[in-house]
């Protein structure tokens, strides 16, 4: 029992850390899609419709009880999955069909800044310095790891832009927002009627099912199933998991390793070239979340922990 309280965050990074890696790779099987013809729209009805779909049955042979939801929570649920996560996943592809992969994960990572800004203005949260510290290295690395040094932002498509810019935004609102939830529910059942809302709204917005309805080729159906679980259902399940354990801003923070990974997918299977800088900044978000891990703030939102700790240490003294 002495060692649980430092297990706790350790956890949380792990699950955030993990979603990363699975996002890393579905960036780049989105662009895949549109260079073969498939739509940021059709790609994302599909995305959130399979992701509920599956996640449905998961529960309801695993435990039914997470699917139930008090009616005057709707309203929150409803909110979430339309403004959260279905903006998300539209804003994010929509902006990869528009300009550069790595010019789209630097404008969504500008999420934690956000979130921080939520924090201190809003939520009127204390920013300790170790978490500005972190939020500072995290979007400096992000920055470098995907060259943003090499990327003329205000020479590209202005709609993209502002399309990335919004996916950072609803990223972040879907990180505060969702943690809200989740002091009442499982973060299962959160992410289940996120992905609900999101799917209802997606095929209202959206024809019904159209995008189901088209001829695609093995190796595209290969990478719509990829997307819906590992670049959706799994990484979205963990990044709200890891959002419990450890906080919105901290989870949003640790999220910036994704950057990280597709560089080193890239340079490992595509043969990419990693330059210094870019290796630099992964060295900054590493830096990061490690910072947020060997300092872990007293603050009101961890009691159980500090008391633990503290009671821990009281008994090693005497």
């Amino acid at each position: 029992m002495a060692q649980q309280p430092s297990r706790i965050p350790r956890k949380g990074y792990l699950c955030v850390v993990t979603a990363a890696i699975f996002w890393a790779v579905s960036g780049s099987a989105g662009k895949y899609l549109f260079n073969h013809g498939v739509t940021p729209y059709q790609v994302v009805q599909m995305r959130v419709t399979l992701a509920a779909a599956l996640l449905f049955l998961w529960l309801l042979a695993r435990d039914r009880r997470r699917l139930r939801i008090e009616p005057r929570d709707i309203a929150y649920f409803a909110i979430l999955g339309v403004t959260g996560l279905a903006m998300v996943q539209f804003t994010y592809f929509y902006t990869i069909s528009k300009i550069k992969v790595a010019a789209a994960i630097l404008l969504e990572y500008l999420a934690p800044v956000f979130i921080a800004i939520y924090a201190v203005t809003i939520a009127k949260e204390k920013l300790t310095w170790p978490t500005a510290a972190a939020v500072t290295l995290a979007t400096l690395g992000c920055y470098l790891v995907v060259g943003g040094y090499n990327l003329d932002l205000f020479a590209m498509n202005k709609v993209g832009l502002l399309s990335g810019l919004a996916s950072a935004v609803s990223f972040a609102w879907y990180s505060v927002y969702g943690e809200i939830g989740m002091r009442r529910y499982s973060p299962w059942t959160v992410l289940f009627y996120a992905f609900l809302f999101a799917a209802l709204f997606w095929n209202i917005a959206h024809p019904p099912l159209e995008a189901f309805r088209h001829p695609y080729r093995l190796v595209d159906w290969a990478w719509i199933l990829y997307i819906a679980v590992f670049g959706t259902l799994i990484p979205f399940g963990l990044y709200l998991y890891g959002i419990n354990l450890i906080r919105s801003t901290r989870a949003s923070i640790t999220a910036t390793l994704e950057p990280i990974t597709a560089a080193v997918v890239s340079y490992l299977f595509l043969s990419e070239t990693l330059e210094k800088l870019q290796m630099a900044g992964g060295l900054f978000v590493i830096g990061a979340v490690i910072l947020l891990q060997i300092r872990q703030e007293f603050d009101d939102s961890t009691p159980e922990l500090v008391r633990a700790r503290l009671s821990e240490s009281g008994k090693s003294s005497s």
